[in-house]
C-alpha cells in the first residue's frame, strides 16, 4: 500500500517509518498537515496515519477537511490523547481507528492489515489465488502445504493486485504502490518483480496486457 504518515514527533515517525516499510508499504512521512494537504492533493494513498497535535495545527481538522471532499481513504488517528471523548471525536470526524501512544509496533503493523481489509469488502484474511493460499495479515503464502517466500518489495507488489482482482494495473501505477517520494526507480524495476513474482508463484498467476500493464489472475476471496 502507499501510506501517508503525518507526524512531528522525529522519532516516533523513523520508527513507524521502518516498521511499515519493512510490511511492504510505501511511506511518505511528513510533519505537517500543510504538507499533509500538499501530498493528498497530488498523489493517491491506501491509508492516513494522522496524529493530531501538529505544529501548524489539528489533525482533526484535516480530517474533516479530507472527508468534506469526498475522500473515503482510511485513516488511522494515531495519538497521546487518550480521552474518550477525543477518541468519539475523531471517529465522528471519520477516523478508522485510533490508536493511543504509546503503542506497540507490530499492533500497528496488525490494525493497518485490518482496515485495508475492511476497505476491500472482505474482513477474511486468507484469500486464494489460484492454487495459492495468501494469509494477508502474516504475509504467509502456501501452495499444496509448501510456504513461499516473498521479499517486502515482492509482497508489496502482489498486495497491489490482490486488492484489485482483475483490475488492469498499469506500470506507473505499480510504481505508486511501492516506492515513496523521491525514490529513485529504474525504468525496468516493474518487469523484474514481475518476473521474480511469476517464478515464486507460477507464470499464469499474472497476466501482461502488452503495452497497457498487468492484471491478476484466479483470485478467489
Amino acid at each position: 500500500m502507499r501510506v501517508l504518515l503525518v507526524e512531528d514527533a522525529t522519532g516516533l515517525g523513523e520508527a513507524v517509518q521502518e516498521q511499515i516499510t519493512e510490511d511492504g508499504h510505501a511511506v511518505d512521512w511528513v510533519q505537517s498537515l500543510g504538507y499533509a494537504e500538499t501530498s493528498v492533493r497530488t498523489t493517491t494513498y491506501d491509508l492516513v496515519l494522522l496524529d493530531l497535535m501538529l505544529p501548524d495545527g489539528h489533525g482533526i481538522d484535516f480530517l474533516e477537511k479530507l472527508r468534506q471532499t469526498g475522500s473515503t481513504t482510511p485513516v488511522i488517528i494515531l495519538t497521546a490523547r487518550d480521552q474518550v471523548s477525543d477518541r468519539i471525536k475523531g471517529l465522528n470526524a471519520g477516523a478508522d481507528d485510533y490508536l493511543v501512544k504509546p503503542f506497540d509496533l507490530t499492533e500497528l503493523s496488525a490494525r493497518i492489515a485490518a482496515v485495508a481489509r475492511r476497505y476491500r469488502g472482505n474482513p477474511n484474511p486468507v484469500v486464494s489465488v489460484g492454487d495459492l493460499e495468501v494469509n494477508l495479515n502474516d504475509h504467509h503464502i502456501v501452495r499444496n502445504g509448501h510456504p513461499i517466500e516473498l521479499t517486502s518489495r515482492e509482497w508489496a507488489l502482489l498486495e497491489a493486485f490482490i486488492q484489485h482482482p482483475g483490475r488492469l494495473l498499469s506500470r506507473p501505477q505499480l510504481e505508486d504502490r511501492l516506492y515513496e517520494f523521491g525514490a529513485e526507480i529504474e525504468s525496468n524495476t516493474i518487469e523484474v518483480y514481475i518476473s521474480r513474482l511469476r517464478k515464486k508463484l507460477g507464470r499464469g498467476v499474472i497476466a501482461t496486457v502488452r503495452g497497457m500493464g498487468y492484471r491478476l489472475n484466479s483470485y478467489e476471496s
